[in-house]
């Protein structure tokens, strides 16, 4: 069975994070989507709701869970008994900082692969910092993100 490991902050979610899930879900067994306890970033929303919003938007799916983690991916991906971490790409900005991710989490554990799928074009330019950018100077970011997340920032007073 393959099992995938698609790690983000993803605070929040958007329609390129879900496209890659999507994908990736074609493709493995299962997939465990988690998001990433950072306690040094500056959150919009805490992991919990993160998770939250990610099992009701990725719920169609039967072969994704979601969870959350600290401290190493590749600890997690241990404990899992994940084959692959699956990484989207939106930029060749991306590239250098996701292939030394790479690199480090194979020389921490030989036995997990890292593969990147391409974001949809429609998506490459969303990042969910530049979505809370948006969002908290009034914009409508309600085509960026799915409608769950758009009503959560609403909920926030983040979008106008």
């Amino acid at each position: 069975m393959a099992i995938a490991l698609c790690p983000g902050s993803f605070d929040p979610p958007t329609n390129g994070h879900i496209d890659v899930v999507e994908r990736a879900s074609r493709h493995f067994d299962r997939v465990i989507v988690s998001v990433v306890a950072n306690p040094a970033k500056k959150s919009l929303f805490d992991v919990q709701e993160r998770v939250v919003l990610l099992k009701e938007l990725l719920g169609h799916l039967p072969n994704v869970e979601v969870t959350s983690h600290s401290g190493l991916l590749v600890e997690l991906a241990r404990e899992r008994g994940a084959d692959v971490i699956v990484k989207g790409l939106r930029a060749l900005s991306d590239v250098e900082y996701e292939l030394q991710m790479a690199q480090m989490n194979t020389n921490l554990f030989e036995e997990v692969d890292t593969m990147f799928i391409i974001t949809n074009p429609k998506w490459s330019f969303i990042s969910s910092s530049l979505v809370k950018e948006v969002a908290a100077l009034g914009g409508d970011v309600s085509r960026f993100v799915p409608k769950a997340v758009n009503e959560a920032l609403v909920g926030r007073g983040k979008v106008g």
